[in-house]
């Protein structure tokens, strides 16, 4: 049923439309009696016993009493960017996934289960890009059980923010006590234009494999040979480093060039190196006919978030690491 709220708001969504981008406004009430709007615009996840649900884009989880509604319909989805490459959450999250490979991994249904030691929460979290085959509580059971067996922290990363993402399963996971613990961008550009940056790369140093002043930069190893292990999974893997001053890693995977670990020593920032590192990187994934680049980054980064803008980088989607209750 649809329900008017006044001449000029009306709530045109039901139950119905779970699952469904909504925009929704509502009115929260002062203790000195003050009423104010409040706008909201998400995916409609849940409507029961009187509460909704509306995951937004940056993974963020509302809930909305359905008595302060004065507003709300269904909205289509987000405009496509208009820049850089088209690509759907279906086709990139398996390049995100082979470009960081874990050291053991096990399917649950469609869920991949992932450990690496500990090193790095993509590598040591479950991956849920299809069904379970089971219940998700019980699936989530299996997940902290796999990952406890293993002495470590269990995680899912879920995604957010765009067409065919899972704002639905975000929202689960919260229900049953996990923890939004980290979420970050995933972000894509055209190719072409980070090659042709105007930088000097003549100090660039590409290869194939990472040695110890390359591990010694990046900052987050314990045990060197896991995280070697994984840093260099993936379908055509380099390494990019100034000597004393920055790192850099791509992964080449069919028309996508990844970049990963772009690192500047802090005495030499702001210095050009990390577009030098990107350019250098972009150069050799062109010569290896990729068209179009991604790389992931924490929302919180302002730093790398302004140099990804510089360059030309769009929000595709975003992603986070819910941490099990407990753990």
């Amino acid at each position: 049923m649809e329900i008017t709220a006044g001449a000029l708001m009306e709530i045109r969504i039901t139950p119905a439309d779970v699952g469904k981008r909504v925009s929704v406004r509502r009115v929260e009430r002062a203790a000195d009696g003050a009423s104010s709007f409040t706008d909201t615009v998400g995916v409609l996840v849940s409507w029961t016993g009187g509460v909704l649900l509306i995951t937004k884009k940056d993974g963020e989880i509302v809930h909305i009493a359905e008595s302060a509604l004065v507003a709300g319909k269904v909205v289509p989805p987000a405009p496509a960017r208009r820049r850089g490459p088209a690509a759907s959450f279906e086709e990139l999250a398996p390049v995100l996934a082979r470009s960081w490979q874990p050291v053991e991994s096990e399917p649950l249904g469609g869920w991949t289960l992932r450990a690496a030691g500990g090193f790095t929460r993509r590598a040591n979290s479950a991956l849920p890009l299809g069904d379970p085959g089971i219940p998700v509580a019980e699936a989530l059971a299996r997940v902290k059980a796999w990952y406890e067996e293993r002495g470590l922290t269990p995680y899912v990363q879920a995604a957010t923010g765009g067409a065919g993402t899972q704002e639905v399963l975000c929202a689960r996971l919260a229900e049953l006590g996990w923890v939004r613990e980290v979420s970050a961008d995933v972000r894509i550009a055209a190719l072409a234009p980070l090659a042709d940056v105007a930088a000097d790369v003549s100090a660039v140093r590409l290869s194939r494999e990472c040695d110890g002043e390359w591990l010694a930069r990046y900052g987050k190893v314990r045990d060197a040979a896991t995280a070697v292990r994984v840093l260099s999974s993936g379908p055509s893997v380099w390494f990019a480093s100034v000597p004393g001053r920055a790192i850099g890693r791509l992964v080449v995977d069919g028309r996508w060039a990844g970049f990963s670990a772009v690192e500047v020593a802090p005495e030499h920032r702001r210095q050009g190196l990390a577009t030098a590192v990107m350019a250098a990187l972009a150069r050799q994934a062109l010569t290896e006919r990729a068209s179009a680049a991604w790389l992931q980054v924490e929302s919180d980064n302002a730093a790398a978030l302004a140099l990804y803008d510089r360059m030309g980088f769009t929000v595709h989607h975003a992603y986070h690491h819910f941490r099990a209750a407990g753990s």
